[in-house]
């Protein structure tokens, strides 16, 4: 099937093929249809496999048709994401897909001033893309009228409750009309998130794609044993064997994400970091570098791994497992993107032996171990540079205490 037999509008269309987009995902084929004719949408589907443009395409396409058949004011479409990177992300996608209509588009999050972001609504939009922080604060202050909203859209549902967004996400019923689309679209799926959905959308479709595999089929996966402190290690091999190629590298905490830059610093491998204490400038810095391939090693917490779409990352490594088993699907999802085939490779300490249980119950699949002989660790431990500049420290060290014990005699 071609996007041609959803009878979308020509300028989409153009957008498009322009965007290399030839023919629906399996996710944009089952909601488009739908999505178009006014149907409430619940969709389950990993990421990686086109969710924002399943929803992007049909709502721009619906839009762009109301807005030429008749004069529209005010919002009239929200797109509530967890994060100022997915938000960011959004925008560049919703934008791309209606650069030939005349649907106005444009994203609100924390972490910038708002001065610039309220003259931009003061000039009129038609789809606003926002983290739910930012959405209350401009509401309560008067700036954003969500009244004449036809359609809500929740992306990353999942991952907003996470963030603990869950009475936002039902307190922001009191500001929309009571009859709109509802699109509620997230990755994972379980009780908490089924109450929400249904207290949202009004007899939806349900769209669930690979239910019993929540992570794509061209990821190869793999986990190897290695003590928590030789984790440095076995990263800088990896990375110095993989010369050219893009490293996003999950850890659990900010501050360890900031030792672990460091920890590569001192081997000359040279890294970046993103998150929740970085400024939105940085983080947007960071995220420019590592697209366009000015940094190939990104060092991430969680928080930030739903904002991450990047099609060309090589290896995605768990240096830390998650503690919550369903960020494995989200940290992972971030290689392997499209047709393109990723590596995710995980390194496990012996304290984190039931933390791959539970990401391998939660995915129904057994990780390859990769076998670490004491060879393998002793070879790893001495092709470090780290480990060199030490020895030759030491040596150093050695010489001037031999040289003091000669003057002393």
């Amino acid at each position: 099937m071609k996007f041609e037999e959803f009878r979308i509008e020509p300028e989409i269309l153009r957008s498009l093929e322009t965007l290399g987009f030839k023919r629906p995902t399996d996710i944009q084929y089952k909601a488009i249809r739908p999505i178009l004719e006014g149907e409430d949408v619940l969709g389950i589907a990993q990421t990686g496999t086109g969710k924002t443009a399943a929803f992007a395409i049909p709502v721009i396409n619906n839009l762009h048709r109301r807005k030429r058949s008749k004069k529209a004011l005010g919002i009239r479409c929200v797109v509530m994401v967890p994060t100022h990177e997915l938000a960011i992300q959004l925008n560049g996608v919703f934008k791309e897909i209606g650069k030939h209509t005349k649907v106005q588009i444009a994203a609100i999050y924390g972490g910038v001033e708002q001065e610039t972001q309220i003259t931009r609504l003061e000039k009129g939009l038609d789809i606003l893309i926002a983290t739910p922080g930012r959405l209350f604060d401009l509401v309560s202050q008067g700036h954003l009228q969500l009244r004449q909203v036809e359609i809500l859209i929740l992306d990353e549902a999942d991952h907003m409750l996470d963030l603990g967004f869950y009475k936002d996400i039902e307190d922001l019923q009191k500001f929309l009309p009571a009859k709109r689309q509802t699109l509620f679209f997230s990755a994972t799926i379980d009780e908490k998130i089924k109450k929400l959905a249904y207290s949202l959308v009004s007899k939806p479709i349900r769209i669930q794609i690979s239910p019993k595999n929540p992570v794509a089929k061209n990821i190869d996966h793999a986990v190897i044993f290695v003590n928590m402190d030789d984790k440095r290690f076995f990263l800088e091999r990896m990375i110095n064997e993989n010369e050219g190629q893009k490293f996003l590298v999950f850890v659990r905490t900010k501050v360890r994400a900031e030792r672990v830059a460091k920890a590569m610093e001192r081997v000359n491998i040279e890294t970046r970091t993103i998150h929740s204490d970085k400024d939105q400038n940085d983080r947007a810095k960071v995220m420019r570098q590592f697209r366009n391939g000015e940094a190939l090693v990104l060092i991430a917490t969680d928080v930030s791994a739903r904002g991450i779409d990047i099609p060309d990352v090589d290896f995605v490594i768990n240096y830390d497992l998650p503690e919550q088993p369903e960020n494995y699907v989200h940290r992972v999802g971030r290689t392997g993107r499209g047709t393109r085939r990723g590596k995710a490779i995980s390194f496990c300490s012996e304290e984190e032996k039931s933390l791959l249980e539970a990401v391998e119950d939660y995915i129904t699949q057994t990780i390859n171990r990769l076998e670490v002989t004491q060879t393998d660790h002793i070879e790893t431990l001495e092709l470090s540079a780290e480990k060199t500049s030490n020895d030759w420290k030491a040596l150093m060290q050695e010489a001037e205490r031999a040289k003091g014990k000669k003057k002393g005699k």
